[in-house]
């Protein structure tokens, strides 16, 4: 009986302490497709003694359904636990597994090598202190070691293990590890790390896993297990500034008002004085509690309820901050940006940005570059496409605080969120906030919007007409400002073609562009609209997105959707410009219903439905009357 099993019969409450204050250290695997990284996790929990027998069990009887090792234990399948995962034999999902020593304990992230599930290793690096990157010693270093070695520099690893696996199928060749090592050295020292190990070994076979092996006397270092035992990361956030987002205001009673979150670096005590941003208002801590009573001291990591001594409008999102090293807030930040969507990112186009507790409606003003992950270096974009890195401008809703990733990752990382799914499209780490956004300010004007629309004796308004190139959008918005006119109303019109001669001439016709189109189309559409003006705007704007985000420039009243719903053989069959022949012919290229998807409306305020029996001069009847049913005019 080992001393730990019978510490664990003889000292349970012994046992506890001992593992209590054992250190922790949080890794991941990553690398290319089949460089071993499930099984090297599976030979590690296996010769820790971290299985249970019916674990064991399961395992052999896996093996021989899922296994890929000739009918020997297949200890991949320890951590791929999807079905799709076995049936390929490949990791899909992030695993987390536990295992402990008697120095260390260890939480192991086991992340997928497919580029396709790039956003998932993103997610298991987040939280992770020390990096193991596989490397198949067949292949050396491929494009996914690339694009996974800068993903863990831009999540602030510096500790890397480069483990050098499936020596056994090279004849544990030291010419071919020292080649690998000297690849990747060359390509890792532009990332910053502070500290690479290289190791090889053979995850199948168990060769310099757990101990020094014997297959390769040429290698004088430790082996993976004792290197994690030892290596010490810097993880010490307790000394860096006090910061705590606010996940909500506890009010269990008129007595009580506190504000609750977890600590994400520093430590805070009663008396401490800290600021709450944005607002800038400060007060002092007078109670640290939690459920097990006041704390003489809170430190990072854990959660906690801190009441003040002074009464200040506080809710979740806000960031309570040390007064002597406040942190940074800004409506415009400069960021590295991971994109985890199969839809391009597009700047311009509206998404959710959250960033700790807090969460703003933002948009990528400006893409400076993306990164080729196999040189490193810098090339101009105008979107990005999935798995690409890029650095961007971000413009929110309103201001935020933010710490650099580099001093914080709790309050220096984002993620952006699509407005429509809610699924989560990209992963970003702020570099530093935008200098422009903090000494531009709203100018405040004396004669306002309702004063402008009070002179003229209306309601001012956009009438956005949406439809394919052909359908009559242009005819009827004429129609119906003819219509308007007559009965005295001030308007304008904004019309596709008319624009693209003057204020949007350097647009083509790509979907970046088009994104770019339509933003610019919708400030001069508030701006007209702040005028006091009914503005008439005429645009195919085939994507749901952008207009949506033109939508909520101005109040929900002032918006009506009018869906022109020609069908595409009748367009066609009018083309009065020429273009459906040209782009059936393949002359022009991203032409809307041809090669570019339209992207009809699902719920517009006012649809027309042209046909034989209905001519345009009854749809523009129908958009007067609409107006006049919702007090327009």
């Amino acid at each position: 009986m080992s001393v730990e099993t019978t510490l664990i019969a003889d000292d349970i409450e012994g046992y506890l302490r001992q593992h209590e204050v054992k250190d922790l250290l949080r890794f991941i695997t990553c690398g290319s497709v089949d460089d071993g990284k499930s099984t090297l996790i599976g030979r590690l929990l296996y010769d820790s003694k971290m299985l249970f027998e019916d674990q064991l069990a399961s395992l052999s009887k896996e093996s021989k359904v899922f296994g890929t090792t000739g009918g020997d234990l297949d200890l991949a399948l320890l951590v791929d636990g999807l079905q799709a995962e076995r049936e390929q034999g490949i990791t899909i999902d992030v695993a987390y597994r536990f295992f402990t020593t008697d120095r260390r304990k260890f939480i192991v992230a086991d992340t997928p090598g497919h580029e396709q599930y790039t956003r998932n290793m993103a997610t298991g690096a987040s939280t992770a202190d020390l990096a193991v990157l596989l490397v198949d010693a067949r292949y050396g270093v491929q494009t996914q070691t690339r694009r996974h070695s800068y993903i863990v520099s831009l999540l602030g690893i510096r500790t890397v293990v480069v483990a050098i696996n499936k020596m056994d199928l090279v004849g544990y060749s030291q010419q071919a590890f020292d080649a690998i090592v000297a690849e990747y050295q060359t390509f890792a020292a532009q990332l910053g790390f502070e500290q690479i190990a290289c190791i090889p070994m053979s995850a199948l076979k168990g060769e310099n896993v757990t101990a020094a092996s014997d297959a390769m006397p040429w290698y004088t270092g430790p082996a993976l297990l004792p290197f994690l035992e030892t290596v010490q990361v810097d993880k010490d956030v307790s000394n860096r500034p006090f910061r705590l987002p606010v996940q909500w205001v506890n009010r269990p009673n008129l007595d009580f008002r506190g504000y609750a979150g977890t600590i994400a670096a520093g430590t805070v005590k009663p008396g401490d004085s800290i600021t709450v941003l944005p607002s800038g208002r400060s007060s002092t801590v007078t109670r640290v509690v939690t459920m097990d009573g006041d704390l003489p001291q809170g430190v990072a990591g854990q959660a906690v309820t801190l009441t003040l001594a002074d009464e200040i409008d506080i809710s979740r999102g806000d960031v309570l901050v040390s007064s002597e090293a406040p942190a940074s807030v800004s409506d415009q930040v400069a960021a590295h940006l991971v994109w985890m969507s199969d839809t391009a990112l597009l700047p311009g186009r509206q998404y959710l940005l959250r960033v700790g507790t807090a969460q703003v409606a933002a948009s990528v003003s400006e893409i400076k570059h993306k990164i080729n992950v196999n040189t490193l270096e810098h090339q101009a974009a105008k979107k990005l496409e999935l798995n690409e890195v890029g650095y961007c401008n971000l413009a929110l809703d309103h201001a935020v605080a933010f710490d650099p990733y580099k001093e914080c990752r709790d309050t220096g990382s984002f993620i952006l969120i699509d407005r429509f799914t809610n699924a989560t499209v990209g992963a970003g780490m702020i570099d530093f906030g935008l200098r422009r956004a903090s000494n531009i300010h709203w100018q405040k004007l004396e004669i306002g919007k309702q004063a402008r629309a009070t002179l003229k004796g209306q309601k001012p308004c956009v009438l956005w007409f949406t439809g394919l190139s052909g359908a009559g959008k242009s005819t009827v918005a004429n129609l119906v400002e003819k219509k308007l006119h007559a009965l005295g109303h001030h308007t304008t019109t904004l019309d596709g073609d008319n624009v693209r001669h003057g204020l949007n001439k350097d647009l083509g016709f790509t979907a970046e562009d088009r994104v770019e189109n339509i933003r610019r189309v919708g400030e001069v559409s508030k701006l007209m609209v702040e005028a006091g003006l009914i503005v008439l705007v005429s645009f195919i704007s085939p994507f749901r997105s952008e207009r949506r985000m033109a939508r909520e420039m101005v109040e929900a009243e002032e918006f009506l959707e009018v869906f022109v719903d020609t069908p595409l053989e009748i367009c066609e069959q009018r083309d009065p410009k020429g273009l459906y022949a040209k782009a059936r012919r393949g002359e022009i290229k991203n032409f809307t219903g041809i090669d570019s998807p339209y992207e009809a409306p699902e719920a517009a305020e006012i649809h027309l439905q042209p046909t034989a029996e209905v001519s345009a001069e009854e749809m523009a009847d129908q958009v007067v009357a609409r107006m006049r049913e919702r007090g327009l005019i």
